[in-house]
């Protein structure tokens, strides 16, 4: 395959991004390019990046489903 044609993969990753007005958030990006988590916004840039810290701590935590679903589709 040419280099020119293939696609970079790069490892799923947080940016940080600012929105004037709004404040700082971070967006989880997936390997495949997809978003597939954004942060609340916070007033500052150290704000957001220990939000994103945090996540990254907590990643392994269970999953408490309270929607009563069995998973199993009616």
């Amino acid at each position: 395959m040419d280099i020119s044609t293939r696609r970079a993969v790069i490892a799923a990753h947080f940016e940080v991004r600012h929105q004037p007005a709004e404040g700082y958030h971070s967006v989880l990006i997936a390997t495949t390019g997809q978003v597939i988590a954004i942060s609340q916004h916070y007033e500052t840039h150290r704000s957001c990046v220990d939000g994103i810290d945090s996540v990254k701590r907590n990643a392994g935590a269970p999953v408490q489903d309270t929607t009563g679903s069995t998973g199993k589709s009616s």
